[in-house]
């Protein structure tokens, strides 16, 4: 990921999906790339192909709100897939590296902890039927309750959802909609990160998954930007079997970029069921292991 031309790479990348068919081009010959060719947006927006060429290469880099919603419409980019792209064209240098983080080399101060509230840690504690963590904005479990670890085990604090679900085989295996969740997942990892595309733990993790992962380097390449909504997972557990949990995701007042995932089985279900029968098994297992007290709250706590 180069993100020092990111408004460049979208634009290039955006244009590459479009069909020309679909943006009232007709004919047009042989075509050696997908999509539509500079020129083309270039007239479509209303603006010159040079000044659209200087766009790509990022060599302009401040183009008005009217060019970057004529661009939008003829991209055919959605509202959050808009925002994004304003977003990049307006951030800033101080923007891209706020206090508290490194640049990409490694040099400055180095990013300020990311501590979970302490009444998020006793909520999910207190949430014997629902599995929950805590994730930031890169996916990275900062918290998590014993039902979420019994779930999967990369719901433990330190694991990386984004990286288990694309390379942990077992966590394929779980979740029976893996495809649609990797999908969706990617394109709401961009839209989570926004401008900020040179963020040392977004180059990290960005880096070893487009050298490890094929699939992530196919929809990283997109530049879908979704925002995760709250779904229906549909998941093979190995101790329990098939069975469905609605997905939550709520925002922590006061934790800048942290969210708490929850999952729930509709009530009176054959689902709700068989999350009872993994939440009596989870019991039996973390009161062998920790009689003190949560892990949840000590995953933190000891930061």
């Amino acid at each position: 990921m180069n993100g020092t031309n990111a408004l460049g790479e979208f634009l290039r990348a955006r244009r590459a999906l479009v069909r020309p068919q679909d943006a009232g081009i007709r004919g047009g010959g042989l075509r050696r790339v997908p999509g539509l060719r500079r020129e083309e947006v270039a007239m479509l927006s209303g603006i010159s192909a040079d000044y659209y060429l200087r766009l790509e290469q990022g060599r302009d880099r401040n183009p008005s709100l009217q060019v970057l919603e004529a661009l939008a419409d003829v991209l055919h980019l959605d509202a959050d897939a808009t925002a994004h792209l304003i977003g990049l064209a307006q951030v800033r240098p101080s923007q891209a590296h706020r206090a508290g983080s490194a640049d990409v080399r490694g040099r400055g101060a180095a990013r300020r902890p990311e501590t979970v509230p302490r009444d998020i840690l006793q909520l999910m504690d207190a949430w014997p039927n629902n599995p929950a963590y805590v994730e930031n904005k890169f996916t990275d479990v900062l918290a998590s309750n014993a039902l979420a670890r019994a779930l999967s085990p990369n719901h433990a604090p330190g694991s990386n959802i984004m990286r288990a679900v694309l390379l942990d085989e077992s966590e394929r295996e779980l979740r029976r909609d893996w495809d649609q969740l990797t999908e969706a997942g990617i394109a709401a990892l961009r839209a989570n990160v926004g401008p900020d595309v040179d963020d040392p733990r977004l180059v990290e993790l960005v880096g070893e998954l487009s050298v490890r992962s094929e699939r992530f380097r196919q929809l990283w390449g997109r530049h879908d930007v979704h925002p995760k909504q709250s779904r229906v997972l549909r998941l093979r557990h190995p101790k329990v079997g098939d069975f469905e949990l609605y997905a939550s995701k709520l925002g922590i007042v006061g934790a800048d970029g942290l969210v708490l995932k929850v999952f729930q089985a509709a009530p009176g279900s054959r689902d709700a069921e068989l999350l009872a029968i993994l939440g009596s098994l989870a019991a039996s297992g973390e009161a062998d292991r920790d009689p003190a007290g949560s892990e949840s709250r000590r995953a933190v706590e000891d930061q």
